[in-house]
């Protein structure tokens, strides 16, 4: 078993992790997050999206957070952009990528976002060729591939298909992402063979929801196939909207402390990601949903 040398980890935790937050997070407290973030050594951001604020409400800051972020060479901030009028309004940002996310589940396409999946890569076709004539890496989100909250299982067919309309639009990178969390290590590994039919080794990610606690079994089960990019949330942020209570993706902390403990070089400083983790915990009054940074705390307190 050959196991990468080093991963890279891109964070979710300001855009995947907060979108959902009911209590309002302040511009601040965003930027404040994101230099944290940048400081404890994370090079990927997702800092934001440029969604409709009707639809998004805590999105609606996007301009003022990327133009409040104190920027280090190095660290490459994405942006989530749905459609064109999106990649319109982030382009006075000066977003080092752009997000477009489509599903390999029909049903959550179109309850997701309102439109068939063939419909929804015709929306991201002239986004993405507009961001590549502007320099603009192009990263693709491919959300329920393993399971879908309405349809069940997932077909690897399906992600092999979905893999393929993002190759044919120009998306340079894709996540598979097992966006409700109720994938095992078997399933997640055939829905990365059916991505890699499309996409090299080198342009696909892992994006892992923590909702029936198997994250970092897919986690290991992709390092093992050679995947080395992954998408975490720091403190665990994000909940899992279809099913009530559960955690949602996977926090950066643990798959951090995984990742060390197995001597995989991450360039990420632990002590300094859990103080990142614990300031936004500590904003939303509620205690960090990684296991690692608990435990470590626990470690100093003592």
């Amino acid at each position: 078993m050959k196991l990468p040398a080093k991963v890279k980890l891109v964070e979710v935790g300001p855009r995947d992790g907060l979108q959902n937050e009911k209590q309002p997070v302040p511009a601040a407290i965003k930027i404040e997050l994101v230099h944290r973030l940048q400081d404890a050594g994370l090079n990927n951001i997702e800092v934001t999206s440029f969604v409709s604020p009707k639809w998004v409400p805590q999105m609606a800051d996007n301009l003022e957070v990327m133009a409040g972020i104190r920027r280090q060479p190095g660290v490459c901030y994405s942006v989530l952009t749905p459609n064109l009028q999106g990649l319109e309004a982030s382009l006075a940002s000066k977003p080092d990528e752009i997000v477009v996310f489509g599903s390999a589940s029909e049903s959550f396409s179109q309850r997701n976002i309102n439109c068939s999946i063939a419909e929804s890569i015709e929306r991201f076709r002239p986004v993405v060729e507009a961001a590549l004539a502007r320099g603009i890496h192009v990263r693709g989100a491919m959300s329920c591939t393993v399971g879908c909250p309405y349809e069940g299982d997932i077909a690897p067919e399906r992600v092999e298909l979905l893999a393929r309309l993002m190759k044919g639009i120009g998306v340079q990178h894709v996540g598979v992402a097992d966006t409700i969390g109720v994938g095992t290590p078997l399933k997640v590994q055939r829905a990365l063979e059916a991505t890699l039919r499309h996409f090299g080794i080198d342009d696909i990610s892992g994006h892992f929801h923590d909702t029936y606690g198997q994250a970092l079994a897919n986690t290991l089960a992709s390092l093992e196939m050679g995947v080395w990019q992954f998408d975490t949330s720091v403190a665990g942020l994000g909940g899992c909207p279809y099913a009530r209570g559960a955690t949602g993706n996977v926090a950066t902390e643990d798959v951090v402390y995984l990742l060390h403990g197995m001597d995989i070089e991450t360039g990420i400083d632990l002590d300094k990601l859990i103080d990142a983790g614990q300031f936004i915990s500590d904003f939303l009054g509620r205690k960090s949903g990684s296991r690692a940074a608990t435990a470590l705390l626990n470690k100093r307190a003592a």
